[in-house]
């Protein structure tokens, strides 16, 4: 993530993420999946804007779609951080959105990650990243990863977190179709492998700063589950696969889906096309994105 500080203000930018690889290692006795996930950054940001004000945290979208009440992971950050250091003092945080919602980019974990990185700074509390992070931890799967950008290994919930290097920029072309998916459904519907990929090839091939060598091993579990679930996943997926990029998988637990390019010509060659000729699909976004650095 991105911050700057203006003499009033504190303004976040929280990027998105894609999953290079998901598998599903086991069923946890608390109703959680254990996984194992290799995460990037990408460059398509929502913005928060937190400025200080008296009495309580109050949040605005842009929006009309999403709630902003208590139940918001960035009320839930604000919250949780104010607890914890037994802060008594208020905000108005702006939120303005890009990050598709309900499409397995992880948007409202990433504002959630900014809310503690930007109100920390907003108040003076001084946390340390480490403290951050572990307190994210709290908020939801993906919400530690973003302190561990450009990439990184996720194991457990996604919350054992290991960073990454790239060996070089990645460009992706992210699709997202006018439907979300529900992340409860998604999981609900899929099975634990009898013996699960260990995501070792794609690791030493995103080492190995090979774009084409990462996507042929590209790998989520949840995907077939989520075909099924919304047809259009499945649809796009296929046009994408015609277009012929290095590779295309949907991200996390859908319904965004990306193809990768071998390099920025290649991907802005996908996402051209797919804005001229989207096959008879509809499609919401598409945007030409890059690994953050």
């Amino acid at each position: 993530m991105l911050i700057e500080r203006a003499a009033d203000s504190v303004r976040v930018w929280a990027p998105a993420k894609v999953n290079l690889f998901l598998e599903i290692r086991s069923k946890r006795p608390d109703g959680y999946h254990e996984l194992s996930t290799l995460l990037v950054a990408v460059s398509l940001y929502d913005t928060l804007v937190f400025t200080e004000r008296a009495g309580d945290v109050v949040l605005r979208c842009d929006s009309p779609d999403l709630a902003t009440g208590p139940d918001n992971l960035v009320c839930r950050a604000a919250d949780l951080l104010r607890r914890h250091t037994g802060c008594g003092r208020g905000a108005l945080i702006e939120l303005f959105k890009r990050i598709p919602m309900a499409a397995g980019l992880a948007g409202g974990s990433s504002d959630a990650a900014a809310t503690l990185a930007g109100l920390n700074r907003l108040w003076g509390l001084g946390l340390p990243r480490s403290e951050l992070a572990a307190l994210s931890a709290h908020l939801g799967s993906d919400t530690a990863f973003f302190y561990a950008t450009p990439a990184a290994w996720c194991l457990g919930r996604g919350e054992r977190v290991t960073p990454l290097a790239l060996a070089r920029p990645l460009w992706f072309v992210l699709v997202s179709p006018p439907e979300g998916l529900s992340t409860a459904a998604v999981y609900g519907g899929v099975t634990v492998p009898d013996a699960p990929q260990t995501g070792d090839e794609i690791r030493r091939a995103l080492a190995g700063g090979s774009a084409e060598e990462v996507g042929r091993h590209l790998h989520n579990r949840l995907q077939e589950t989520a075909e099924r679930l919304c047809p259009a996943v499945a649809a796009i997926r296929q046009r994408l696969t015609a277009l012929n990029p290095a590779g295309a998988l949907m991200s996390g637990s859908g319904s965004s889906l990306f193809a990768l390019g071998r390099d920025r010509t290649e991907a802005l060659r996908v996402a051209r096309a797919l804005r001229r000729d989207p096959g008879g699909l509809k499609i919401a976004s598409v945007h030409l994105v890059r690994s953050c650095s």
